[in-house]
């Protein structure tokens, strides 16, 4: 399993209005694709000191191969989408592999 991680720092002039739109478009957008199977969008709880607030999203996928096929096919489209934004967030963008996963599941008696 992969997880393609893309973390943003966004112009308090456009939070808002970026935060909806990434709920309200570009994440289902980005689930609609076929490639991910979940995406789990975070704060980060930090004080920047660029300003601004920063958000982690992570799209799931099954496997290297299946992130592959969205940066050949999907990538560019989804990510000219952001351009009523541009100048005003800053992405970074990274790959993880995850090696294993664990629950702490507490049962009652």
């Amino acid at each position: 399993m992969y997880i393609y991680n893309v973390t943003i720092n966004v112009d308090q002039a456009i939070h808002d209005t970026w935060l909806n739109w990434m709920k309200t478009v570009h994440i289902p957008a980005m689930l609609a694709t076929g490639k991910f199977k979940k995406a789990l969008l975070t704060r980060v709880v930090i004080e920047e000191e660029m300003g601004g607030t920063t958000y982690s999203v992570q799209y799931t996928t099954d496997s290297k191969e299946t992130l592959e096929k969205y940066y050949s096919e999907n990538a560019d489209k989804l990510r000219a989408q952001s351009n009523p934004f541009e100048g005003k967030f800053v992405a970074f963008r990274t790959e993880l592999e995850v090696i294993g996963e664990a629950h702490n599941e507490i049962f009652n008696q």
